[in-house]
């Protein structure tokens, strides 16, 4: 490839730059020719790019933790399908990310004009390029092959604009060229919301185990196996040398799971590297008003429900601890107008009790559904889940009502990069080598075992799991069992880990129906007004979800091939 048309000219010259000092044209101050004076100027044009980390949202809009629904763990009658059902006109997937490269070569070109030292330069280069790194890197796993810019586009570069799209490994190469120059030459210090080295390395981790995994388990179009198990081994290690880089730092798990989560300050937080913070009447998100008012929220699946190990280090298939997941009909009090008054409800505390403590960390001890409402910690707006599952791992029940079930005002802190999330890196980038220690598994994830208060996992498992429907290893599957049990509802991870394991077929309602259906409500007496699969809630009111082979990629939109007629559309969306 060389390059390709990625914005209308029109659109890559304004609708890039409506955010940028440089490019709002002859304003009483600043133009392009005086800007690049000093580093503060430096800085102030880079802090654009903490917009870039959604975290939980701004105001009234959804983030990138629970809302992105498309997964085996979530189920929701209006987030049942893919992200793209047709070829759509035009996407904010395709023109946002190419936007903020724009943004970054801006900066890497007016670098080397600020008078400052070698050692800030290079700072300012290693953030530049970090940041071109990240952005080539979501649009790949979204749309496979594109172009690698290394330039600011103007009207002038046609061959960057009308050429065809470049092979996505090469794509990928360029990418970790990037992030080893910002790892080796961006500022170490201990700031949790600047980007730095510790963000660089953690960046690294992330983008480096998802290319080595997504190149050991490649597949061809009609579904053959072809892995690259050089171009594999090469990312893994990296990978890695990442997560051991940052597992070296003066960082140390929280104590607290859901503290990482639903906290107002995470400054203090010793395991976070990077946080999106919030402030009280000055920037909120509406997560926990969202997962806590009536509005039918979207509930954990049944199949993800099963997922947590029991507190006897077993599965649900072979634990010797009671497995039964139906919900009890138990009598209790609620206040309404300060008053206390009876309140009738399905509880799932028992079963939580045998159970990994994550899991009642993230959901609610007692079901809610369309005739059986809860109301959290007795104060608040009644709930209702799709799967009957309430999700209580973001609430903070000490924030006032006000800023907790109201729209845009909640004021929790999100966490970007952390260290549980560099543990779980680290053992499955040794485990998919082939090279991995009990070493390597005490100083990783078994820590985070131990804080979910379920036995620590041995290099020789010792059971194999039924359950394990992805034909890797026993060991592998249950690294990849940490990861989905820890990152619950994060960051829409487990979708993009189903795309590098090239287990997307994972979603298809048809094989696995489990993945749209939620609680066990046998035992109420009122469950037949509720959307059931045998004694089980329908979590997506009779929906499905079938899997092709082209949703590995999204479509290119239709817009930019129209206007370069050297591209082609990713296979099967033709």
């Amino acid at each position: 490839m060389k390059k390709i048309i990625i914005l209308t000219i029109s659109a890559i010259l304004s609708m890039s730059s409506c955010n940028d000092f440089l490019d709002k044209g002859p304003l009483d101050t600043f133009t392009n020719d005086n800007f690049w004076t000093n580093e503060s100027n430096v800085t102030g044009y880079a802090n654009t790019f903490y917009q870039d980390f959604l975290g939980y949202g701004n105001a009234g809009g959804t983030g990138l933790f629970y809302f992105r629904t498309l997964s085996d763990d979530q189920a929701g009658g209006s987030f049942a399908d893919w992200t793209f059902q047709n070829v759509p006109a035009s996407s904010t997937n395709w023109r946002d990310g190419w936007i903020e490269i724009r943004r970054a070569n801006i900066l890497l070109e007016n670098v080397d004009k600020v008078n400052m030292s070698e050692e800030a330069k290079n700072h300012w280069k290693g953030v530049g390029r970090l940041m071109r790194a990240w952005h080539h890197y979501q649009l790949v796993r979204a749309y496979g092959d594109i172009p690698w810019v290394d330039k600011s586009l103007d009207i002038t570069d046609e061959g960057y604009l009308y050429g065809v799209r470049e092979n996505r490994d090469l794509v990928m190469d360029n990418v970790l060229g990037d992030l080893n120059f910002a790892c080796d030459n961006m500022y170490d210090n201990n700031s949790k919301t600047k980007l730095n080295k510790n963000v660089a390395y953690a960046m690294k981790a992330e983008i480096t185990l998802f290319e080595g995994t997504f190149r050991k388990y490649r597949k061809t179009e009609d579904g053959q196996s072809a892995p690259d198990q050089a171009g594999a081994t090469k990312f893994l290690n990296e990978t890695k040398n990442a997560a051991s880089f940052l597992m070296n730092r003066s960082l140390t798990l929280n104590g607290s799971y859901q503290g990482n989560y639903n906290s107002v300050n995470l400054a203090t937080n010793p395991e976070m590297i990077f946080y999106k913070a919030y402030k009280q009447n000055v920037l909120h998100h509406s997560l926990i008003a969202y997962i806590s008012s009536s509005t039918q929220i979207s509930g954990m699946s049944k199949n993800a429900f099963e997922s947590y190990l029991f507190t006897d280090g077993k599965p649900l298939a072979l634990t010797t601890l009671d497995k039964s997941d139906v919900a009890v009909m138990k009598i209790g009090t609620k206040t309404v107008g300060g008053n206390i008054v009876p309140d009738t409800v399905m509880s799932i505390k028992r079963l939580l009790d045998v159970r990994d403590k994550r899991l009642g960390q993230t959901i609610d001890t007692a079901l809610c559904y369309v005739g059986r409402g809860f109301t959290r910690f007795g104060t608040g707006i009644s709930m209702t889940s799709s799967t009957g599952y309430g999700v209580n791992k973001y609430d903070n029940k000490s924030l006032d009502n006000m800023y907790r079930n109201q729209t845009g005002a909640n004021f929790t802190h999100a966490p970007i990069f952390w260290l549980s999330v560099v543990y779980l890196q680290y053992a499955e980038a040794c485990a998919e080598l082939g090279s991995i220690t009990q070493a390597d598994l005490d100083n990783s994830i078994n820590k985070l075992r131990d804080r979910a208060g379920i036995p620590q996992l041995t290099i020789n498992v010792g059971y194999s799991d039924p359950a394990n429907n992805m034909g890797v290893s026993d060991l592998i599957w249950e690294v990849r069992r940490e990861r989905r049990n820890e990152l619950m509802f994060d960051n829409w991870t487990r979708y993009w880990d189903l795309i590098r394991w090239h287990q997307l077929d994972k979603l298809d309602s048809s094989l696995h129906p489990d993945i749209l259906m939620g609680a066990n409500i046998v035992n109420d007496p009122y469950n037949y007004i509720v959307d059931k699969v045998g004694s089980y809630i329908d979590g997506t009111k009779k929906k499905t979800r079938q899997f092709n082979k082209k949703h590995y990629w999204y479509p290119i939109p239709s817009d930019q091939i129209s206007l370069n007629p050297q591209l082609e559309q990713n296979q099967g969306w033709k």
